[in-house]
C-alpha cells in the first residue's frame, strides 16, 4: 500500500472517530460512509442500517451529551489489511469521562470499524461499538442518562445535608451568642470588684468636701452676724471651690458607673471619638483593683507609657475596652501564677503603652511571666482554647479579641519569650 492511500486511510478514520465523538458536523457523514452502513452501537438497541439511521443516533448521543464535560482517549489494538489492502479492519480502546455538576464517571468501549477503499476514497462499511455491560431496550448512549440519574440523587443528599448544616448552624449560633454573653459577665465580673475601689475615692471626697462645706457655711454665718463681710466673703469663695471639687468627684462616680454599664450591654457597633489613652489606664487600675479585692496578697508594678500625641480616635471604645481589659487581666493572671510558683526575687510587672506609628496607634499589654510555650501559640486565639484550669476560663476572651481588632480593620499580635514575657500589641488605623 502506497504512502498517499495509506494517509487517506488514516484521515478518513480520524474522521469517522470524529464523528462518533466529537463534533465533526453530521450533515458531512455521507462523504465517509457507504449508503447502507451497517453498525451496532454501544447498546444492543442501536442497529444501524444507513446513513439516516447512523445521523440520528449521533444526533442523540450529542443531545443527551449536553451540559457534560467529555474527555476522549484513544488507543489502537488491532489493524488487519484484506490481501489486495482494499479493505482493513480497525479495532480502538475508547476511554470516555464524563463529569457534571461535580460527578464523574468512565466509560470504556471497544470501536470495531470496517473500511473498504472504492473510487479513490475510503468508507466506513461497518463499525461496531462495544461495552462491558448493556441492556436491552436501555437507549441511554454512553450511559448518560445514568450519569445524571446519579446527579439528581447527589442533589437530593446534598440538599438534606445543607438543611441539617443550616439547622446545626443556627442552634451553633444561639449557643455561640450564650457563650460571648457568658465572656462578658466573666470580664464584667472581673472588674466589679474594682469599680467598688474607683467609685469609693471620688464618694469619699464628696462625703469629705460635703461635711467642710457645711462647716464653712455656719462659720460664714457667725461671720455676717458679726458684720465680718469681707471673712464670710473668704469663707463663700472656700465653700465654692469646695462645690466645684465636689461636682468634679461626682462626675468621676457617674462616668465610672457608665462605663460599667456600658461594659455590660451589647454593642451597639458604633464608632465614636474615644481617648484610648484615658480607657487604657482607666481599664488598667479598675483591672488591677478587682484582683487586689479578690486577693490581698496579689501585687504588682504597674507602668504606663502613653502617647500624647495619639488625641482621640474612631472607634467602638466599649469593644476595644473589652480587648484592652482581656489582655490586661490575662497579662495579671501569668504573674500572679508566677509569683505563687515561688521563684526568688521575682517582682510582678504589667505594663501598657501606646504609641503613634504612621497612620496606624499601637497598644501594647506587657508581663513579665514565664512566656507562652511555643507548642501553643499558633492556638491562642481560637475559641475554647486556653491555658487556665477548669472553671476559670471560657477560651474565649482572645478569640473574640482578635476578632474585634479585625473589625476594626487592625491586627492583634503576640511576642513571647520563655521564661522573660510575653507582649501582645494591638494595631489600629487612625482614619
Amino acid at each position: 500500500m502506497n504512502a498517499e492511500k495509506k494517509q487517506l486511510l488514516d484521515r478518513t478514520y480520524t474522521i469517522f472517530k470524529q464523528l462518533c465523538f466529537y463534533d465533526y458536523p453530521i450533515d458531512r457523514s455521507k462523504e465517509y460512509l457507504i449508503e447502507k452502513i451497517m453498525g451496532y452501537g454501544t447498546h444492543v438497541d442501536e442497529k444501524i442500517f444507513g446513513i439516516q439511521s447512523f445521523n440520528d443516533l449521533l444526533q442523540l448521543q450529542r443531545d443527551q451529551s449536553v451540559g457534560l464535560e467529555m474527555s476522549v482517549k484513544e488507543r489502537p489494538v488491532f489493524e488487519s489489511f484484506m490481501a489486495n489492502g482494499d479493505a482493513v479492519v480497525l479495532v480502538d480502546e475508547i476511554l470516555i469521562s464524563m463529569k457534571t455538576e461535580g460527578n464523574e464517571m468512565s466509560i470504556n468501549c471497544r470501536l470495531t470499524t470496517v473500511m473498504e477503499f472504492t473510487d479513490e476514497q475510503w468508507k466506513v462499511v461497518h463499525f461496531h461499538g462495544s461495552l462491558a455491560t448493556g441492556n436491552e431496550g436501555d437507549m441511554d448512549t454512553w450511559s448518560v442518562n445514568e450519569l445524571k440519574e446519579r446527579n439528581k440523587e447527589l442533589e437530593r443528599k446534598v440538599a438534606e445535608r445543607t438543611e441539617e448544616l443550616r439547622i446545626s448552624f443556627e442552634n451553633l449560633k444561639a449557643a455561640q451568642a450564650q457563650l460571648i454573653q457568658s465572656e462578658k459577665m466573666a470580664s464584667l465580673g472581673e472588674l466589679t470588684a474594682g469599680i467598688a475601689h474607683e467609685i469609693q475615692n471620688p464618694l469619699n471626697f464628696v462625703n469629705n468636701f460635703a461635711e467642710v462645706s457645711h462647716e464653712l457655711i455656719d462659720e460664714m454665718n457667725e461671720e455676717l452676724d458679726k458684720g465680718e463681710l469681707e471673712e464670710a466673703k473668704a469663707i463663700g469663695l472656700d465653700v465654692k471651690q469646695n462645690l466645684e471639687k465636689i461636682n468634679h468627684h461626682g462626675k468621676r462616680a457617674d462616668a465610672i458607673v457608665k462605663g460599667m454599664l456600658q461594659h455590660s450591654r451589647t454593642s451597639t457597633g458604633q464608632k465614636e471619638p474615644t481617648d484610648i489613652n484615658a480607657l487604657a489606664d482607666e481599664y488598667l487600675r479598675l483591672a488591677y483593683h478587682g484582683l487586689r479585692a479578690k486577693d490581698k496578697s496579689f501585687n504588682a508594678t504597674l507602668n504606663t507609657e502613653f502617647d500624647e500625641q495619639i488625641g482621640e480616635i474612631n472607634l467602638v471604645s466599649q469593644d476595644i475596652g473589652r480587648v484592652i481589659l482581656n489582655l490586661i487581666t490575662n497579662a495579671f493572671y501569668v504573674v500572679d501564677e508566677k509569683k505563687k510558683s515561688g521563684i526568688e526575687n521575682y517582682e510582678p510587672l504589667v505594663a501598657v503603652r501606646t504609641k503613634k506609628n504612621g497612620k496606624n496607634i499601637e497598644i501594647e499589654v506587657s508581663d513579665n511571666g514565664n512566656g507562652i510555650p511555643e507548642r501553643v501559640l499558633d492556638k491562642i486565639f481560637q475559641p475554647f482554647f486556653t491555658t487556665k484550669p477548669t472553671g476559670q476560663g471560657t477560651g474565649l476572651g482572645l478569640s473574640l479579641s482578635y476578632d474585634i481588632v479585625k473589625m476594626h480593620k487592625g491586627d492583634l499580635k503576640v511576642k513571647t519569650e520563655k521564661g522573660k514575657g510575653t507582649t501582645f500589641t494591638i494595631k489600629l488605623p487612625l482614619d
